[in-house]
Parts: structure tokens; sequence; C-alpha cells
């Protein structure tokens, strides 16, 4: 099983950034695909970014252009850079990885954008 740690959320101003980074850890055999998801209060989690072991990125339409993901293979480390941020991107932003043993989750980090 895949342990995944989460770091980088906190408080930020409207137009500010913050990064977040997750730590996989545990069986990473053939780590695939890794992602970021978040789910903000009364609403459903939904996929932010994601990046495949290829370098392959998908982002949600809300975050394009503002949030970069990237990914350290060397250190199964995944980030996600959030620029420009805004009010609507508070939540809880959760870590989520894929192995041939099954994926994992973080336990999450708050981000909170305030205007």
């Amino acid at each position: 099983q895949v342990q995944l740690v989460e770091s980088g959320g906190g408080l930020v101003q409207a137009g500010g950034s913050l990064r977040l980074s997750c730590v996989a850890s545990g069986n990473i055999f053939r780590l695939n695909d890794m992602g970021w998801y978040r789910q903000a209060p009364g609403k459903q989690r939904e996929l932010v970014a994601s990046i495949t072991r290829g370098g392959s990125t998908n982002f949600a339409e809300s975050v394009k252009g503002r949030f970069i993901i990237s990914r350290d293979s060397a250190k199964n480390t995944v980030y996600l850079q959030m620029n420009s941020l805004k009010p609507e991107d508070t939540a809880v932003y959760y870590c989520n990885a894929e192995t041939l043993a099954g994926a994992g989750w973080g336990q999450g980090t708050q981000v909170t954008v305030s205007s």
C-alpha cells in the first residue's frame, strides 16, 4: 500500500501563491499517475491536476494557466504550484497516486485564500 504525505498548505491572500508537495512511500513499485484533488465545504471532491509517469499533464479548466503540476521521480514526489490564487480555490487539497498495488490518498492539506 502506498502512503502519501502532503505539505505546503496555508492561508494566502487572493493573487498570492502556494506550493504543495506530496511524498509517496511504502509500496510504490511502478508509481504511475499522480495528481491533486480538492474538496470545498459542501462540494464533491474534484480533480485539480494530474501527471503521468511520462510527464503528460491534465488540468481542471478552472485552474488552467494558474497552476503547474510537476513530479520528481527520483524523490517520489509530486508538486502543485498554485499562482494567482482566488477565494474559490479554498479547499482541502488531497494527493493521489496510482501504483500496480492500487491507489492511495494523502490526509489532505488546507488551502485558504482570503479576499
